[in-house]
C-alpha cells in the first residue's frame, strides 16, 4: 500500500521512482558494463560472478574477466565480458 502511494507522489511530482521507492538504478552498456546505483555493498566477487546487494534483493552479474572498475557510497560500476544480470530474493 505505502509503495503505491509514493509511486503515485513520483509520478504526481515528476520525480525519479528510484530515488522515492528506495530501488536500485542499473544501467547496462551493451555487454561490457554494468551501472548500479543504491547499492548497499558486495556480497560476492571473482572474475566470473559479482553479487551485490540492493534495496530490493541481489544483484548477480555472471560473466567472464569481471572486474569492479568504481565503487563509491551508493554507485558501483562492473566492467568484463557480461552474460547475464539478474535478482536473487
Amino acid at each position: 500500500m505505502m509503495e503505491g502511494i509514493k509511486r503515485k507522489l513520483s509520478d504526481a511530482l515528476d520525480l525519479p521512482q528510484d530515488i522515492i521507492l528506495n530501488v536500485p538504478r542499473i544501467i547496462v552498456t551493451g555487454k561490457i558494463a554494468v551501472f548500479i546505483e543504491n547499492h548497499k555493498g558486495i556480497i560476492e566477487y571473482n572474475s566470473e560472478l559479482v553479487k551485490i546487494n540492493t534495496p530490493v534483493g541481489i544483484v548477480v552479474v555472471k560473466g567472464k574477466d569481471l572486474l569492479i572498475k568504481t565503487i563509491i557510497t551508493d554507485e558501483i560500476t562492473v566492467e568484463g565480458d557480461i552474460a547475464a544480470i539478474g535478482f536473487e530474493e
